[in-house]
This record gives structure tokens, sequence and C-alpha cells, in this order.
């Protein structure tokens, strides 16, 4: 009857379409599945991977060691213990007592000063394991290596029998991008702050340090605004397809940040202008340059909208803005949006990113923009967010490398390599298919340094994948899109470009099936992979 029950449940979400990964019966893990994995086999790839040794077995008496007793490396070494504990059923105490048994975080000292902010060094042997690092982000990156290396029911939330063995050698790792994030689509579809944890710590394991949020759009108003209350109260009251949407309040979205914070992620905010604003404009009358409020909007249709770039209004509305969402995001930078303005003539739009840049610096933030901002006029620091694709024309792409060598740092998020909203395949029942379909090696076959002609390859701060929601509602719909590919980005923006190679990447991804099982989670099993049986 149980089997009958597990394979009923199986052919119900085949009939959705949804093509979830295999469930795996509770006790039913295999041999290979308690091999060591050997230390090169981890997403993304380690800058560098030395010598061997004897496996490190976790057990009953094993501690975590915090020497020094930093109060960030205590939180790194408590965020480990309570990812281990659960499956392991160890207790794993954190002690701040010096020692070289167990597992060691130990933060400074001989030998991290060229590690940088991010970077760490995990050895391991017959006695213990120790994370070095310059930095806590270091520490919490090490441990997300240290996670993929030990077998993947370390995941489930219950005990599971184990061993618990880490293999002996050597990591020594730093990312090759300072920016390397993930976009949130949370305005065409909104999403809950547990769902948006969720996704945090989906991105934390791949060493993902920027989640960008994008809060307002023409179909909903994301973030409470105390000055203009209505943006989120009517503005947000909707959503494609006419659900009911919904907004954070400010101890939403501070709750979002800390949780990030925790996780070393930076939230990036963005407010979508001059285009992109109907959910404003539909609030708030005296934004619109006829002084009348359209309706609320639930379709798909792009470039429709505009803020009234010469009304007073208008520079009193982003400043209001820009000021309170500064004030609550600790991040340096603040997005302010800038595509398919298609409702603002050129002038008008050059005009309105004069103003708005210096509204941003005023309060002590730094500018991103999509790179339609490379039209105007970037301001010194201002980062442009490249998001062409093959069609792109080459007097855009030519805008942007000029921009580059003219001091715009780029992130790179090219929409046929990047965007995980696009289908996998014509097969694919979630997603849009206008910059093409992007399977898994596309996603991850390029390399962010030579991607744009003509643009300088340290003009490249580093790389982002957009998860936009027109056709998303769950957290099974943004897993089901972001995974396979989204590791695939984030190796990219991490991993030295030597280490770049499909037929190696593909196999260590396969590994990673497991433990997405192990977590419950819904992702594609693309035939691109081959994903272990069972």
């Amino acid at each position: 009857m149980r089997r009958r029950r597990l394979l009923l449940s199986l052919l119900l979400v085949a009939a959705a379409g949804l093509g979830t990964a295999a469930v795996t019966p509770p006790g039913a893990a295999g041999a290979a599945s308690r091999a060591v994995t050997p230390l090169d086999r981890v997403i993304p790839a380690p800058a560098s991977v030395r010598g061997t040794g004897d496996a490190y077995t976790l057990g009953e008496g094993t501690r975590i060691r915090v020497p020094g007793g930093s109060a960030e490396a205590r939180g790194v070494a408590g965020y480990l213990a309570g990812l281990l504990r659960p499956a392991t059923g160890f207790r794993l105490p954190v002690t701040t007592e010096d020692g070289r048994d167990g597992i060691v975080l130990r933060l400074g000292g001989s030998g991290t000063d060229g590690l940088g902010r991010e970077g760490y060094r995990l050895t391991s042997g017959g006695r213990g394991v120790t994370l070095s690092a310059a930095r806590p982000a270091g520490l919490f990156h090490g441990v997300q290596t240290l996670r993929q290396l030990l077998p993947a029911e370390v995941e489930r939330g219950r005990a599971v029998r184990g061993p618990w063995r880490i293999a002996g050698g050597t990591i020594t790792d730093a990312p090759r991008y300072a920016y390397r994030g993930a976009m949130l689509d949370v305005s065409r579809h909104f999403f809950t702050v547990a769902q948006v944890k969720r996704y945090i710590d989906q991105l934390a394991l791949y060493k993902i340090n920027k989640l960008h949020l994008h809060l307002s759009d023409d179909q909903g108003w994301r973030i409470a605004i105390a000055s203009w209350p209505r943006l989120a109260t009517y503005g947000g009251s909707t959503q494609v397809g006419g659900g009911p949407g919904g907004h954070y309040t400010k101890d939403d979205y501070r709750e979002i940040v800390r949780y990030a914070a925790a996780r070393y992620l930076t939230v990036v905010p963005e407010i979508d202008m001059p285009g992109h604003t109907n959910a404003a404009l539909a609030s708030y009358a005296p934004l619109n340059c006829n002084g009348q409020a359209p309706p609320l909007y639930t379709g798909t249709h792009v470039g429709f909208s505009s803020l009234c770039v010469p009304k007073k209004e208008t520079y009193e509305f982003v400043d209001d803005v820009l000021r309170e969402l500064a004030a609550m995001t600790p991040g340096r930078a603040l997005h302010i949006g800038g595509d398919e303005a298609h409702s603002t003539g050129h002038d008008d739009y050059v005009a309105f990113m004069d103003k708005v840049q210096p509204v941003v610096a005023k309060y002590g933030k730094s500018v991103i923009g999509w790179h339609q901002l490379t039209g105007a006029h970037p301001a010194k620091g201002a980062v442009a967010q490249y998001w062409g694709y093959d069609k792109t024309g080459t007097a855009e792409r030519t805008q942007v490398a000029d921009a580059a060598r003219n001091g715009t740092r780029l992130i790179l998020s090219p929409a046929d390599r990047a965007y995980l909203d696009m289908k996998y395949d014509r097969n694919t029942p979630l997603g849009l298919n206008w910059a093409g379909y992007v399977g898994v090696r596309r996603s991850y076959d390029w390399d962010p340094g030579r991607y744009l002609d003509g643009a300088p390859a340290d003009s490249v701060l580093g790389v982002e994948a957009p998860l936009w929601s027109e056709t998303l509602s769950t957290s099974a719909h943004i897993e089901y899109m972001a995974f396979p590919r989204l590791p695939g980005i984030a190796e990219l923006g991490w991993s030295p470009a030597r280490t770049h190679d499909w037929d190696d990447y593909r196999a260590r991804l396969a590994a990673q099936g497991p433990r997405w099982d192990a977590l419950g989670m819904n992702y594609y099993r693309s035939p691109e992979v081959p994903w272990p049986a069972g």
C-alpha cells in the first residue's frame, strides 16, 4: 500500500507538469551517498584543492570550537551546529576552548591575510576540520563547503544513520567577483517573508552574497513608505492575474534584511523608475502629468507607464521613497531601475536620471540601474546591470561597453544566459521565452570576463541571476525555475575561469540532486544532467 501511495504521488506530480525531483523513501539512501565526497566535488568549484589525507568522522564527542570567542565566529558556529544537529543527532556543543580536534572555526591569524573578505581555508584530517578566514563572511562560505562535503542526508530535519565523514586535504578558496547576486521579483507576484527566507537559505548554500529585491512595478508596490502610505495599501493590493497581492511592512523588510545578513547576503532593494510605475501612478494622481490616476494593472505588458518628469511632485515622491528605503537598508546600493521606459522621451529620461542619482548619493548610497542608465549620464560610482541578449542591437551593446571603458562598473545578467524565468525548453510549464530557451548548459557555459565585446574585463563587478515572476506564484515555482540553473551562475561568480568545464560541472551538479531531495526542494530534473538513479 505504501508503494502504491508513493507511485500515485509521483504520477500526480508528473500530471502537474513540474517534473520534480525523485522522492527517496526514508532510510533508502544507497551506499554511494555515504561515500566520502572528494574536496573538489563541491559547487562553486574551489580555487585550490591540495593533497589528501585521512577523512574526519563526526561523532558523539565532536565539538565546534571557536578559539578567541569572536561573536561573529560564534554566530557562524551556531549556524553550523543548527544545520548538523537534526540529521546527525549529535549535541555538537559550541565552545571557545582551544583545541585541534573536532570542527574549529578560526577567525584571523596566520595564513589568512591573502583570503580577502570572503575567502577561507578548509583543512581536514583524522583528528578534525579547521576552517580559517580573515573575515566572518569567509567562515560562513567555508561552512557551505563543509556542508557539501558531508552526505546529502545531513540536510534532513530528522535523525539519519551515519557515518558522517569529511575527506582529508586542504581547500584554499576565494571568489572571482565581489558581486554574486540573485534577484527575486516580488512585484508581479507577491512572496511572503517566509518564502523570501526560504530562497535566501538556498542562495547561501552556493555562496551568493547579494539579494536584489524588485519591490515595485506596474502590478504591485511591495514596501511600506510612511510618507506615501497608499503606495503599499492600494498599490500593493493586487498582482498579475488579479490576486490579492500584498506588501512588506517596514518591520517585515527589516526582518528580511536581518535574516539575509545573518547568511552574509546584502539586500539590494529596487524601486523601478521612471517606467514600470503604474502601481504608484494608480495610488497617487498627482504623479501623473494629467493629474488623473489610472486603474490598477494586473497584466504583463510593459513600457506603457511613466512618472511625470517635469512635475515637482515627482521628485518629492522620489526623495521620500529613497530616504525611507535608505534608512532601512544597511547595504551600500539602491537600485533605481531605469529599464523599458518606452513612454518616457529620451530627453525626459536623461533629465530624470540626472535628478534622481544625486538623491541616492544624498542618503549615503550608490546607484545601480539597468543598463539603459548608460544612455543617460551614469553618476560617478554608478553600476549598470546588463540584461541584453543575442538580439540586443550593436548600438546598445556598444553604449554599455563605452560606459564601462569610462568607469561605469557592470553587473552581467544576460537574459539568454542568466534569466531564471526563461523556459528550459518548449515543454517547460512555467516561465517565458522572449529571450529564447535557456537550458542548464547555456546558463553555465559563458565567461563574464569576456562576454561583452569592448567592455574591459576589470569593469565587471560580478553576475546576477534575475527571477521575474509573471508566471510564478509559489516557492515550488521559484525552485523549479532556479534549480538547477542558479548554482551555475553562482559558480561563474565565484570560481576562477580556469576551473570552468561543462563536463566536470554537470557531474558535480548531478551530485546536488540528492541534497535538494533531502531539503524538500522542487527542482527540474534536466535531461542535460546525469542525475543519480533513485
